[in-house]
């Protein structure tokens, strides 16, 4: 299987929705036991206005959604934007299709976050996960990203889920 990144046109929009649908099945399957988790930061009718909203979130020139193809096919998605601290953006929503997992989409999506950001002229790169979410934690570790102090304010509730990553650029 060969992998390859491309930026998202406003024709992948069908696509991008799927995929963070998707996501956020795989964030409720993990986060069982943290009732609530999903429905506070994902609920669902936000999440559909997000969703909505992704295109102007991450434009360009200081933002991309990023989608993984395997054999022409999209297979995963990974999106970087700016946060109010100069130099620093946000990766979000990485996310491969449970049939493309182990074959380096994940890393692959991760990367081009990275360079494309860092060719944006941001120098620090962060992103959050659920501690449930161990392949993504593990993942995040071999490419050299560290723990890190939180970079919102979380529900206090949730906080001991959370874990917070950057990485220098």
């Amino acid at each position: 299987m060969t992998i390859s990144i491309r930026s998202a046109t406003f024709a992948d929009a069908p696509t991008i929705a799927r995929l963070c649908w998707a996501y956020r099945d795989l964030l409720a399957e993990r986060a069982r036991d943290i009732p609530g988790i999903v429905d506070t930061y994902y609920g669902a009718d936000s999440y559909a206005a997000l969703i909505d909203d992704l295109p102007r979130i991450h434009a360009r020139p200081k933002g991309d959604i990023l989608l993984a193809e395997a054999d022409g096919t999209v297979v995963g998605c990974a999106m970087y934007y700016p946060l109010a601290a100069h130099g620093v953006t946000e990766i979000k929503r990485v996310f491969v299709d449970p049939a493309a997992r182990g074959t380096g989409a994940g890393r692959a999506l991760l990367q081009a976050a990275l360079e494309g950001a860092r060719g944006d002229g941001y120098t620090r790169a962060v992103l959050d996960t659920i501690a449930p979410l161990t392949e993504a934690i593990a993942l995040y570790d071999r490419m050299g990203f560290a723990p890190c102090a939180p970079f919102y304010e979380p529900d206090p509730d949730f906080a001991p889920h959370l874990r917070f990553f950057d990485h220098p650029l």
